[in-house]
């Protein structure tokens, strides 16, 4: 399986860090990607990190990752509560998939407490800040294949 892993982040996320900081605090999201690919280094894997704020080219790089990546981790910020169309295409994904959120969604509001993602995440972080996604990276490492060490 390959060791590749797709770090996907929904709308708004590119206003991490300026976006309600007593929520999401002040990391960016850029600052979460150089963490990821350090991370992803001593993890031996190699990372593809995407933010959009259409719904289509999540779905798009979910397809992508069908042909290429071991796993997913996803953020898919306001799009969890709402697409059943990044669902669908989640569950054509063969990989690893971990749902991340930043905040502790279960706190908030209530139309937050849905997840449609969950019903084929392998695995849900919340509440663990930007941390989150360290959590992920390392729960798709475990899960993927591991590298082969030379005897």
């Amino acid at each position: 399986m390959s060791r590749l892993v797709y770090v996907l982040n929904g709308p708004n996320l590119n206003l991490l860090g300026k976006r309600q900081p007593e929520i999401y605090g002040h990391v960016t999201l850029a600052d979460v990607e150089a963490e990821c690919r350090t991370l992803a280094r001593e993890l031996e894997l190699e990372i593809k990190f995407h933010q959009s704020n259409r719904e289509y080219e999540i779905i798009d790089w979910i397809h992508a990752a069908r042909e290429e990546a071991g796993g997913i981790v996803i953020n898919p910020a306001a799009f969890t509560h709402t697409s059943v169309a990044i669902l669908d295409a989640l569950n054509t994904f063969e990989g690893a998939i971990i749902e991340v959120h930043i905040s502790n969604v279960h706190k908030r509001e209530a139309f937050r407490h849905h997840s449609y993602v969950s019903l084929r995440a392998d695995g849900v972080i919340a509440g663990c800040g930007t941390q989150g996604y360290a959590l992920g990276l390392r729960r798709v490492a475990a899960l993927i294949e591991p590298v082969a060490v030379a005897a």
